[in-house]
């Protein structure tokens, strides 16, 4: 299994996800290596240029690397693919 390779915080965005949703992707990326103490789920992030920013969507979970910020928010990342 593919670990993410992270510093610091891992924002994981969270919109009104059901609690079994967001249990689920936290199980997930633990899976992955993250450790739970290092997640902020929130449902807006101040991650800075190079931080792991994941998006829940009800089949996959989109994991990005911030590639660009502006005004204090995320602009652009790149994905990992699996």
């Amino acid at each position: 299994m593919q670990k993410i390779e992270y510093e610091g915080k891992v924002w994981v965005l969270n919109n009104n996800n059901p609690q079994p949703l967001l249990d689920h992707t936290i199980h997930m990326l633990e899976r992955h290596g993250v450790k739970r103490e290092d997640m902020e789920i929130t449902e807006t992030p101040t991650a800075k240029v190079g931080a792991i920013v994941v998006e829940i969507w009800p089949y996959e979970l989109v994991i990005a690397r911030v590639r660009t910020t502006r005004n204090d928010s995320f602009i652009s990342g790149t994905e990992f693919n699996n």
